[in-house]
């Protein structure tokens, strides 16, 4: 195997726009790693999620399937 061919592997700072951070690994250059959404922020995860059914193709399929 080679050697001096891998990045260094090293512990960073993630901070996203809603003020959450947390530590992680990372072959990044740079100390920090700034998101614009995460887990915390991010609609899918948090259950805020809106389904958006401008042509009632949500209402036909869970009518055509049995969904409630």
């Amino acid at each position: 195997m080679k050697t001096d061919i891998h990045p260094n592997y090293r512990e960073i700072t993630v901070t996203c726009s809603c003020g959450n951070s947390f530590q992680t690994r990372s072959a990044l250059s740079d100390d920090q790693l700034h998101l614009d959404v995460c887990s915390a922020c991010h609609p899918f995860y948090t259950g805020q999620q809106k389904i958006v059914d401008t042509a009632g193709r949500v209402d036909k399929f869970r009518r055509k399937y049995g969904m409630s």
